[in-house]
């Protein structure tokens, strides 16, 4: 027979199993686990904006060299 694994959770160095929780404490753990995934969801889109937001910095950037480059020789 199949021995049935028990999922635990640690808490301040203490181990719990789900049967040691009430039903608000499973609650905060769910939550709490919920909290985690868009934590990391949230860090990895953040991630992508400020790429994103450097690469159209750094666009702009070489427009405005391109430019006054243009200018310079404009003047000249």
């Amino acid at each position: 027979m199949a021995k049935k694994k028990t999922n635990t959770i640690t808490i301040n160095s203490v181990e719990y199993t789900e049967d040691q929780l009430n039903d608000q404490q499973k609650h905060w753990v769910n939550q709490s686990l919920d909290l985690d995934r868009k934590i990391r969801s949230a860090q990895f889109n953040l991630e992508q904006l400020n790429v994103g937001k450097q690469a159209y910095v750094q666009m702009l950037t070489t427009s405005l060299e391109m430019n006054n480059s243009e200018d310079l020789e404009a003047a000249e």
